[in-house]
């Protein structure tokens, strides 16, 4: 368990530090819901940096969500993996990055798509 102060910090006017850490916080209980069903990746490469998941950032995956529309997942497209946001475009379901050098994948039969988690928290250093 980590320390965590009582106060939050101001991202606007600063605020007085009064007596600065009383209670913990424990990350797990933070980032997962669901212990038996997450997992952790390392991004690699920049499609999705336009939804602030950069190259080498920390991704939480949770494979007992629901892949909705909306969220970010992480995909096993032909083999190998890749992380994009689902979305349904013109009642088709499809991978879009969030990046406009990446085009969009459709899903359709012709491939071999299984979606494979969903992307709950993306940690990286700042």
């Amino acid at each position: 368990m980590l320390p965590l102060a009582e106060e939050r910090v101001a991202a606007g006017f600063p605020s007085p530090a009064d007596d600065y850490v009383e209670v913990g916080i424990d990350l797990n209980e933070q980032l997962i819901r669901h212990p038996t069903s997450t997992f952790f990746l390392r991004v690699s490469g920049h499609s999705m940096t336009g939804a602030g998941i950069h190259d080498g950032d920390l991704l939480v995956v949770d494979r007992g969500m629901d892949p909705r529309p909306g969220r970010v997942v992480v995909a096993i497209l032909d083999g190998a993996f890749t992380l994009k946001r689902l979305t349904r475009h013109r009642g088709r379901l499809r991978l879009e990055a969030a990046h406009p050098d990446y085009p969009p994948f459709e899903l359709h039969d012709s491939h071999d798509v299984q979606i494979w988690g969903v992307a709950i928290h993306v940690i990286h250093p700042l």
